[in-house]
């Protein structure tokens, strides 16, 4: 039994995180043509980085989003992993660049210039990160679509990326303006600072592919809540249940247990009662395959179950 409640396709969002990046690359780089300031150009090859992550997840939701078929019978939705594990790679493929501009400029420094109107362009383009960067976290999470979750994580990372040049560049200007000099080498300190902090979201990603690829079980709340569910039937119909497996394949679930009932009973109460427990577990659940086995209680056969 296959039960998927979403409705929304999540393409959309896909597009919004694109439409996201468009408009802060623009920003960005106009920000670094203003002042030459490394951290706002560190932080302009960001926003490339996120153009094509979001890419990347628009393509990944839409081979995701199609129905199962003869060469994939449990669905597309595994696409999603290597979407996000892609994701994962391009953030440190970011951080790495970022470390690599920001150490050339601390070994040959130069003046930072109309650091004002660089700083607001700046600030305007990580507002818009940070508002897509949460509507991409919150539908991720609500839809269980890795991908999404990832892209928007990924958008927050360049929130705390332009932060941290921002506060920088800002101290720099301050000291400019009091008439100190020679900090100009703050400038690549700070972005190298921010790029190895972004290194950890990086990682954090690909732990979270590999976990999905090697089909991890669901987490132990929602595994209670099945388990609550088929305690529930074993106290008051008298069966027994054994063999639960489950496991995440992008935004669906897949669970699959042995059901254990009296051998007097008909194919047709134990077929009524399979589809009770399905479909009790089911509305539980946005998305969710459900592959139960019956079998006599009495047998000791039925007890068995290779894993």
């Amino acid at each position: 039994m296959t039960v998927n409640h979403s409705s929304c396709s999540l393409t959309v969002y896909a597009w919004l995180s694109i439409a996201a990046a468009v408009a802060t690359i623009t920003l960005k780089s106009y920000a670094y043509w203003l002042t030459d300031s490394v951290g706002l150009l560190s932080d302009a090859m960001e926003s490339l980085i996120n153009l094509a992550a979001a890419v990347i997840a628009l393509l990944a939701l839409t081979v995701a989003a199609k129905p199962p078929d003869e060469k994939h019978a449990y669905g597309h939705e595994k696409v999603e992993y290597f979407s996000s594990g892609a994701e994962g790679v391009l953030i440190l493929l970011a951080a790495i660049s970022i470390m690599w501009v920001a150490w050339e400029r601390l070994l040959h420094p130069q003046p930072i210039r109309q650091l004002d109107i660089g700083l607001v362009v700046s600030a305007i383009a990580s507002l818009i990160n940070l508002l897509v960067a949460r509507v991409l976290i919150r539908v991720g999470k609500r839809r269980q679509s890795i991908t999404l979750e990832a892209d928007g994580r990924h958008l927050l990372t360049d929130v705390w990326t332009t932060a941290g040049v921002i506060a920088g560049v800002g101290v720099i200007a301050g000291l400019q303006w009091l008439g100190y000099q020679g900090w100009e080498r703050l400038d690549p300190i700070i972005a190298i600072l921010v790029a190895v902090n972004i290194v950890w979201t990086g990682i954090g990603l690909m732990r979270r592919t590999f976990a999905g690829l090697m089909d991890v079980a669901l987490d132990s709340r929602e595994q209670e809540t099945i388990i609550a569910i088929l305690d529930e039937f074993v106290r008051r119909e008298g069966i027994a249940y054994h063999a639960l497996r489950t496991r995440y394949s992008g935004s669906r679930r897949f669970i699959s247990v042995h059901i254990l009932v009296p051998g007097v009973w008909t194919v047709q109460q134990g077929h009524d009662l399979l589809e009770l427990i399905e479909s009790r577990i089911s509305r539980r659940f946005d998305s969710i395959d459900i592959d139960t086995h019956l079998e006599p209680i009495e047998d000791i056969v039925s007890w068995r179950h290779n894993h």
